[in-house]
């Protein structure tokens, strides 16, 4: 399925190819809605949203570093993907199957607070069936 919905257009990267060191060494930013990255997130995750999205979010973040972006599956994070491209930025990835194929992995979550949590926001009982793990918000 999400063959049909990400088209690439930004190089991907699957979870299970992350080691520690890369993910410690990358930026990661969550393209979801506010509500879905209050429930949990990556660990030192920037929020930049979708819908409201807007470049200033990014001010702090070089164009030269390794950026890892993401959502629910992978479908927002690559179309705000692509606007970084477009902005300069010369290290972006997509994180394929996003958040949900984080937590399937068994990848940890965070809550807004910084402490681990299993609740993860499942974006709509429809998409929802792609997690597998964790408690899933609507």
């Amino acid at each position: 399925m999400l063959k049909a919905l990400i088209k690439e257009s930004i190089p991907i990267v699957a979870v299970a190819d992350l080691d520690q060191k890369q993910i410690q060494s990358t930026t990661f930013i969550d393209s979801r809605e506010k509500v879905e990255f209050d429930v949990s997130h990556i660990k030192g995750a920037t929020w930049v949203g979708y819908d409201d999205f807007d470049m200033a979010k990014m001010d702090d973040i070089s164009k030269n570093e390794p950026i890892i972006i993401y959502c629910s599956v992978g479908y927002r994070s690559e179309k705000i993907g692509e606007k970084l491209l477009q902005a300069g930025y010369t290290n972006v990835s997509n994180l394929y199957g996003g958040i949900f194929e984080w937590v399937n992995q068994g990848k940890p979550i965070v809550d807004l607070s910084g402490d681990p949590t299993t609740k993860i926001h499942g974006y709509s009982k429809t998409w929802g069936i792609w997690l597998s793990k964790g408690e899933k918000v609507y």
